[in-house]
Formats: structure tokens, C-alpha cells, sequence
């Protein structure tokens, strides 16, 4: 029996930050925001990184046009915020193009490209080399 393809496309955009990658669709509702299945406040758990989260949609005055789906993997919840953020902002634009001078002019389409040093050899950490000593 073959599957009937649903009609319906919702906005989607891709976000990274650190090793974290957040898939985020976006629909028409109130506002709610869901994180791998949880609601954003048990996820997250830190309200800076909630108002991280819901800054692109405050930004344009949106928050309550939407409800966002997100699944995050990888990296820290700090990271998983960041890269949600992103996500959101793609979304949004792939919704309406008219929306990309706000999200640019707010800093919010910049992927934050920090990611960890690598070690090197003949270090301790990534810069820290081993204690000298004389004698």
C-alpha cells in the first residue's frame, strides 16, 4: 500500500554551534518550542539559554506565530541552544525571504564558528606545555 504524501511543507533549517547540530521545523501556533520531545524549559534548564533561544522570534516580534520542533544531538546544552538558534532563523527565512534583513541585521545568521583546539604532541592541553624545570 503506498504512503499518501502529505500536502503541507513546513519551513526547516539546519543550525550548528561547537559539535552540536539542531534540526528545527517550524508550524503555525502559539509559541511552544520542543526540544528532542521536551518542552524547552525542562530541556534547557537555564533561562539565559531560553531567551537565547526564542531571541530570532522575539527579534521580529514573532513569538507567538509558532510553535517550533527541534531534535538536537551532539555537544553540550549550551551548544544544542546556540545551534537551535540558527536553526530557527534558517526556518524563518525559508518561511519568508522578506524576513532575512532582520535575522542579518541581528546577528542571528552568523554561525559562531569556536570550536575546540585540537591537542598537539609534546603538549599537556592544546597550548599548555609541561612544567619546565632547570634541575
Amino acid at each position: 500500500m503506498a504512503r499518501q504524501a502529505t500536502a503541507v511543507k513546513r519551513p526547516y533549517g539546519t543550525g550548528r554551534r561547537k559539535s552540536a547540530i539542531a534540526r528545527v521545523w517550524l508550524k503555525p501556533g502559539e509559541g511552544n518550542i520542543q526540544i528532542n520531545g521536551r518542552d524547552m524549559k525542562h530541556y534547557l534548564g537555564r533561562p539565559v539559554l531560553e531567551i537565547l533561544v526564542k531571541s530570532p522570534l522575539v527579534h521580529l516580534g514573532m513569538e507567538t506565530n509558532f510553535d517550533v520542533v527541534a531534535t538536537a544531538k551532539g555537544g553540550g546544552i549550551t551548544g544544542q541552544a546556540g545551534a537551535v538558534r540558527l536553526g530557527i532563523s534558517r526556518a524563518l527565512i525559508e518561511y519568508d525571504t522578506e524576513l532575512r534583513g532582520g535575522l542579518k541585521s541581528g546577528g542571528f545568521l552568523t554561525r559562531d564558528a569556536r570550536v575546540k583546539e585540537r591537542k598537539k604532541y609534546g603538549r599537556k592541553k592544546a597550548r599548555r606545555g609541561f612544567q619546565f624545570v632547570k634541575r
